[in-house]
C-alpha cells in the first residue's frame, strides 16, 4: 500500500474532483507550509550535528550543478518538441530544475519509515538546487530576447535567496547544527515528532489544489501534459546517475532521484513572475503541480526507491 501520508493527499485529491467543501483556510496552509519547511530544515541540521566536513563541498556542488543544467537541457525541449514561447519555455524550465519541498518532504517520510541510511547533508540539497536552475532559465530567456540579464538577475538573487522557504530550511538546518538533537530537544522535539502529521495535511491540501488545477483538464495543451508525464522520469534518471556518481548511501540516492524529478510550484513561481512577466505562470503550475507532483507522488516515489536498491 502507498504511505499513509501519500493517502491525504489522495483524500485531497478525490475531494477536489467530486467538488466537496472541504477546504483548508489559507492560513492554515500558510501555517502547515511554514511549519513543514522549518521541520525538515530542523531535521537536517540535527543530522549535521557533528558531521559537518569539508568533504561535502563537491557533492552539493555536483548537486547544484544538476540543478543548473537541468534548464539547459529543458529549454529546446519545451521550444522545439512542447511548442512554447521562449518566456513560457524558460519559465516552465526553471520550475522543473528548481525542487519541490513537498516531494521532499514525501520521499524523506518514505525513505524514513523504510530505515533507508540517509546522508546528513540531504536537505541541503534543496537549497543548493534551487537557486541554480532560476538563475540559469533567466540567463537563456534574456540571451534568446537579447536583453542584458545582470539587471533582472540582481533582483532575483535577492528575492530568491531571502524568499520564505530558503530562509527556513537554510535557517533551521543552521539552528539544528548549532545545538543538536539534545540541547535543542525542548523544540526541536515537538516540531520533528509532528512531522508526518504536518505533512499528511500538507499534503491534504495539494490534493485539493491539484484537482482545482486540473479542473477542466485542457486537454488542447496535450503536448504539455506529455511533457510534465515524461519529464520527471528522464530527469529522475540524471539525478541517480549523479547520486551513483556520488556514492550516495540508498536513502540520499532515492531523495535525490526524487528532487531531480520533481518541479517548484512555491519559489519558481514567485521568481519568473518578477523576472518573466511575459511567462503564463498557470501553464508551469498545471504542469508541476496538476500531473508532475501528483505522479511523483503517487507513483514516482516507489520507482525511484526501487531503482536506489537495485543500483545503489
Amino acid at each position: 500500500m502507498p504511505d499513509i501520508v501519500v493517502m491525504f493527499f489522495l483524500l485531497g485529491l478525490l475531494a477536489g474532483v467530486v467538488k466537496s467543501d472541504l477546504t483548508i483556510p489559507k492560513a492554515a496552509y500558510d501555517t502547515l507550509s511554514l511549519l513543514l519547511m522549518l521541520t525538515i530544515g530542523l531535521k537536517g541540521g540535527m543530522s549535521l550535528y557533528g558531521n559537518l566536513s569539508w568533504s561535502l563541498i563537491p557533492e552539493l556542488l555536483a548537486v547544484a550543478a544538476l540543478g543548473g543544467l537541468i534548464p539547459l537541457a529543458l529549454m529546446p525541449v519545451l521550444r522545439r518538441l512542447v511548442r512554447l514561447s521562449p518566456a513560457d519555455s524558460a519559465s516552465i524550465a526553471a520550475h522543473y530544475g528548481s525542487v519541490s519541498a513537498g516531494t521532499f518532504a514525501v520521499a524523506l517520510a518514505f525513505a524514513e519509515s523504510r530505515a533507508l541510511p540517509i546522508g546528513a547533508e540531504v536537505t541541503l540539497y534543496l537549497v543548493m538546487m534551487e537557486l541554480p536552475a532560476i538563475m540559469v532559465a533567466i540567463a537563456l530567456f534574456r540571451r534568446h530576447s537579447g536583453k542584458d540579464s545582470s539587471e533582472a538577475l540582481q533582483g532575483i538573487w535577492h528575492e530568491t535567496l531571502t524568499n520564505r522557504g530558503v530562509i527556513l530550511l537554510a535557517g533551521g538546518a543552521v539552528i539544528g547544527a548549532m545545538y543538536g538533537p539534545a540541547e535543542g530537544a525542548n523544540v526541536t522535539d515537538l516540531l520533528t515528532g509532528a512531522f508526518h502529521a504536518v505533512l499528511a495535511l500538507f499534503l491534504l491540501q495539494m490534493g485539493l489544489t491539484a484537482a482545482e488545477t486540473l479542473r477542466p483538464i485542457p486537454w488542447f495543451h496535450w503536448r504539455l501534459l506529455t511533457f510534465a508525464l515524461a519529464a520527471p522520469f528522464a530527469l529522475a534518471m540524471a539525478g541517480l546517475a549523479v547520486g551513483l556518481l556520488l556514492g550516495l548511501p540508498t536513502g540520499s540516492l532515492m531523495i535525490l532521484t526524487a528532487l531531480a524529478a520533481s518541479a517548484s510550484y512555491i519559489a519558481a513561481p514567485a521568481a519568473m513572475r518578477t523576472a518573466i512577466p511575459q511567462a503564463n505562470i498557470g501553464l508551469a503550475m498545471l504542469a508541476s503541480l496538476g500531473f508532475t507532483f501528483p505522479l511523483n507522488v503517487i507513483v514516482g516515489i516507489p520507482i525511484y526507491h526501487q531503482l536506489a536498491m537495485w543500483l545503489g
